[in-house]
């Protein structure tokens, strides 16, 4: 089994549909893909959470979501509002270790790299699975600094980067986030290893899925 982390370099610059997007890349070029959301978190019981919307959009037929709370707060927060026990490292790794018969596991954090998802953080997963972690980052200002904080964060706990990923571009960028993606790689030391266009998360599925491998470097070895 591969398995591939992915955060973000904060709150909502793209990693859902960065996460669909790496499934329908990695599927497309023949392997077979599993996505796990340890926690999800501001959503209700029996609505549709992330994975719903990365299953609508890549069509992985095979997905885990570990625990669940109501409230839009980090992960252990939450879970302390609504009386629910702290994930744990243990049956965190018990659980991807699950989905193991998958050529690549995709585990998608919540928020930034160092929010806890339980007990731990995802540092702390990525690190106890020796598995590689892409970043998404944001395309205007501050992306920079939040960057080159995860990526530095990263290489301190010797956990790898397999890269950096633009979640969401504007289709008019302005001055800062050209600059930023010339920037981007200079500052961390990390590959641009992807692009995805703003708004690709409300299109139709098979134009999604067509489209996804061309928004990642060709031949990343990543995705396989």
């Amino acid at each position: 089994m591969s398995v591939l982390f992915v955060t973000g370099t904060s709150t909502e610059v793209g990693k859902t549909v960065v996460t669909a997007a790496l499934a329908a890349a990695a599927l497309a070029a023949g392997r077979s893909v599993a996505v796990c959301k340890p926690a999800q978190t501001g959503i209700a019981p029996g609505e549709p959470g992330d994975l719903a919307e990365v299953e609508r959009l890549a069509g992985v037929s095979r997905t885990l979501e570990i625990a669940r709370y109501p409230d839009p707060l980090a992960a252990d927060t939450a879970a302390r509002r609504c009386g629910q026990p702290l994930l744990t490292l243990t049956e965190t790794v018990a659980a991807i270790d699950s989905l193991a018969d998958a050529d690549l596991t995709l585990v998608e954090g919540a928020g930034g790299l160092l929010v806890r998802l339980g007990e731990f953080t995802l540092l702390e997963l990525a690190q106890k699975l020796d598995a590689p972690v892409v970043v998404v980052a944001a395309a205007g200002l501050g992306t920079l600094n939040h960057s080159e904080l995860t990526t530095r964060a990263l290489s301190s706990a010797g956990v790898g980067c397999a890269g950096l990923v633009i979640g969401s571009w504007p289709d008019e960028p302005g001055l800062a986030e050209e600059c930023n993606r010339v920037d981007l790689p200079r500052v961390t030391g990390v590959e641009l290893v992807g692009t995805v266009p703003a708004g690709v998360g409300r299109w139709h599925h098979e134009r999604f899925r067509a489209a996804a491998p061309g928004w990642f470097t060709a031949g990343w070895s990543a995705l396989g």
